[in-house]
């Protein structure tokens, strides 16, 4: 399965689709990119003077890519429109503020995959390879 056609599979759409490209996919993990357009509707009231990406945005984009990519990827030819997604824990550090425009890159690796339920290890870099967030992201796939 090509990185697109993954993408292509995911169930959202904008203005919630967190996933601008795949850099690397395989059973052990994936690597993808989201650039935050300064007009995304959240930026108007978090915050007004200063807007910040809100930490549960953050969250859902390295569930996107890591989490549900990943699972997408793993599950290849049994996933289809009645496959169903839902997050069961997470545990992130936040540890750098992400602003309108920037561009960040999500690293997953895949803790353990069994009985319908992908755990991976996530971190969120920022162009200039620091750290911005990381963590554990779990989520059953049925």
């Amino acid at each position: 399965m090509t990185h697109q056609e993954i993408i292509s599979k995911l169930p959202y759409s904008k203005p919630f689709l967190f996933v601008d490209d795949l850099m690397e996919v395989d059973e052990n993990g994936v690597v993808g990119s989201y650039t935050f357009d300064e007009n995304l509707d959240f930026y108007k009231g978090h915050f007004k003077e200063d807007p910040v990406t809100p930490g549960v945005i953050l969250t859902e984009v390295m569930a996107q890519i890591g989490l549900v990519c990943l699972g997408i990827f793993l599950l290849d030819d049994t996933f289809n429109k009645n496959t169903t997604i839902a997050l069961t824990s997470t545990s992130i550090e936040f540890i750098k503020a992400v602003f309108p425009n920037e561009k960040v890159s999500v690293t997953s690796e895949k803790i353990y995959f069994r009985f319908g339920k992908l755990k991976c290890k996530v971190k969120m870099t920022n162009v200039s390879g620091e750290v911005v967030c990381m963590g554990e992201i779990a989520g059953m796939i049925i």
